[in-house]
């Protein structure tokens, strides 16, 4: 039966079912659109290192990187590589490995079912051998070499792990040069046959397409692929205290001027749904009446020279771990966070400016509906917030019943210098 999401706030209505294998299938009609998205995913990450199955006694521990390594070899099959077989349908097939999801994806104009149903194929027809294996591990160990030469990629990387004692999220995305070379055949279809059953994934289709059609397709897609019978998956994670290991972390790398990156470790976790996608919306607009372009320390620190354009800011909000991310460039990164600090310090005593939390609030309601021109964004963020038990559509309705008084509470909660980690790449 399909079923039907909306909103009326945002005018969109998103199609759901869920197949006999487990699968959930979302379709987002839009009308007069030339392209055509579809996101396949797996509720799959890095941080996924440690698990079992019900029908299992003991865990199962596999080497860091692991979850990336697989997204590399699910591209080759027997008869070549998958990438020639969408261009040959004029669409681009892309995926990306991140600390909790792994996702397939392609952008068409035309042909899309097609390409579907090679999405589908390639994604349920893992094809590794001893030889394609040991081949990965060279390429992979060389794009772990380019990544260890980035300094942006060095002071992030240098940032979590002064945040975070035990949680994987600390460890890069694709390893180690060692865990990679410690990866085997065994170990891809260990994780795959585990990780990559229907039910532990979801499927996103967005354009101008019959809605009948898109779900009859889906199914004729699965239709000769057998699979065993769902099963619960149990990750473990080690402990993680609340307080940081290590709060001032530099290096020097060949850069011109400094690299930071100041972050705030998260104290409350083990939300899910609105409980989270709240804490998210409201630390959002937090950490942009503190620190965007339009707050007056922003407008101080630039004044002063003290950063410049690459000066950002982001949380990251997840079920076991969150973080507040400021950085960028500076030639006085430490005189940054005292400044900062500073500043903190003064919005705990005085609260928060309610006129600006009123502007900030209207602003991202905006930026939110814009969003939804982009299929890309819709899919991505939908799958996203599904694996967290959210539904993105409602999104922008919990954004516009936020309160100043919540996000007073997250700030005086979130914003402690006892877990602030400064990491500094120096010339």
């Amino acid at each position: 039966m399909i079923k039907e999401i909306n909103d009326k706030l945002i005018k969109e209505s998103v199609f759901g079912k869920k197949l006999q294998n487990g699968l959930e299938v979302f379709f987002l009609p839009k009308k007069d659109y030339v392209k055509q998205y579809a996101i396949f995913a797996t509720k799959y990450g890095s941080n996924d290192l440690s698990f079992k199955l019900d029908t299992e006694d003991s865990y199962t521990k596999v080497p860091v990187g692991i979850a990336h390594f697989l997204e590399h070899k699910l591209f080759e099959e027997p008869e070549g590589n998958v990438f020639d077989r969408f261009a040959e349908l004029g669409a681009n097939v892309n995926a990306y490995t991140n600390f909790n999801i792994t996702a397939y994806y392609f952008t068409s104009t035309s042909y899309f079912y097609e390409n579907l149903a090679t999405l589908i194929r390639f994604v349920q027809s893992p094809y590794f051998t001893d030889e394609n294996v040991e081949k990965e591990k060279g390429i992979i160990g060389q794009e772990i070499m380019m990544y260890q030469d980035n300094p942006e990629w060095r002071v992030f990387f240098n940032l979590l792990k002064g945040m975070y004692h035990n949680h994987p999220v600390k460890n890069d995305i694709a390893g180690t040069i060692e865990s990679v070379n410690s990866t085997t055949k065994e170990d891809l279809y260990n994780c795959y046959n585990t990780f990559y059953h229907p039910s532990n994934m979801a499927l996103f289709i967005a354009g101008d397409l019959d809605k009948e059609e898109v779900f009859k397709k889906v199914e004729e897609g699965f239709a000769e692929l057998n699979y065993e019978k769902p099963h619960v998956i149990t990750r473990q994670y080690t402990e993680e205290p609340t307080d940081i290991r290590e709060g001032y972390i530099e290096e020097r790398m060949l850069v011109s001027t400094p690299l930071f990156q100041i972050g705030y470790k998260d104290n409350r976790v083990g939300m899910d749904g609105i409980e989270l996608a709240t804490k998210e919306i409201a630390i959002n607009i937090l950490i942009d009446m503190i620190f965007g372009k339009s707050s007056d320390l922003y407008e101080g620190l630039y004044e002063k020279g003290l950063i410049d354009q690459s000066f950002g800011f982001d949380y990251v909000c997840e079920r076991d771990y969150g973080h507040i991310i400021i950085g960028g460039e500076s030639r006085s990164p430490m005189e940054v966070k005292g400044i900062i600090d500073g500043n903190i310090s003064r919005i705990k005593k005085e609260g928060l400016d309610k006129e600006t939390f009123e502007r900030i609030k209207r602003k991202q309601i905006g930026e939110n509906l814009s969003y939804y021109n982009s299929i890309e964004y819709i899919g991505n963020s939908f799958i996203g917030y599904y694996f967290k038990n959210i539904n993105f559509l409602e999104y922008i309705k919990l954004l516009t019943e936020i309160r100043l008084e919540t996000v007073e509470e997250y700030a005086n909660s979130i914003l402690d210098e006892n877990r602030q980690v400064i990491s500094i790449i120096n010339p």
